[in-house]
């Protein structure tokens, strides 16, 4: 275990984690929140787990969100930038396991490594403009819109537009 608040803890993703973590690249319904349109092969998510799941290498770690000792989703630092002190966050709680205060939990453990330990000056993530829950979310904690794509995202129904939102180390 990596970090711990209340039933929540966050840890690193371990080659075990691969078969869960393939269900969930490959879940279509979320396809659009992550821009991933393809499948991945388990061997790929195998290949990323030992090889590029490195945020000073590979500019990008993968987090694992337990409860209870059960795996239920995944927090990502992706596009680290260790010269202007940034990185994006992206997050997924399963189904069965979403309003429960997990999600929230795993975003202040997360960010709280990142300004403290990395000591990173801000974070930031893109929401889809239908996605309320991502967007209080990330309110929640303490990020404010700073940006709006219109029409930048295609979907089934047409473009939808995405919100930027960052969260800027003060402390």
């Amino acid at each position: 275990m990596f970090i711990k608040k209340g039933e929540t803890a966050l840890r690193s993703a371990e080659p075990s984690d691969a078969l869960q973590i393939y269900e969930w690249e490959n879940d279509r319904e979320v396809w659009h929140v992550s821009d991933n349109y393809v499948p991945y092969s388990l061997y790929q998510i195998e290949q990323f787990l030992q090889s590029s799941n490195n945020l000073v290498s590979c500019n990008q770690l993968r987090l694992m969100i337990e409860s209870d000792g059960k795996t239920i989703g995944c927090i990502d630092i992706f596009d680290y930038d260790a010269i202007n002190e940034r990185a994006g966050l992206g997050i997924l709680i399963q189904k069965d396991f979403r309003h429960q205060g997990h999600a929230h939990n795993a975003l202040v453990m997360t960010i709280q490594y990142l300004f403290e330990n990395l000591m990173l000056h801000q974070v930031y993530c893109s929401i889809d403009n239908d996605n309320a829950d991502s967007q209080h979310l990330f309110e929640s904690v303490g990020f404010e819109p700073c940006g709006h794509r219109k029409q930048w995202k295609k979907t089934p129904n047409g473009f939808t537009d995405i919100f930027d939102y960052q969260l800027i180390n003060n402390g």
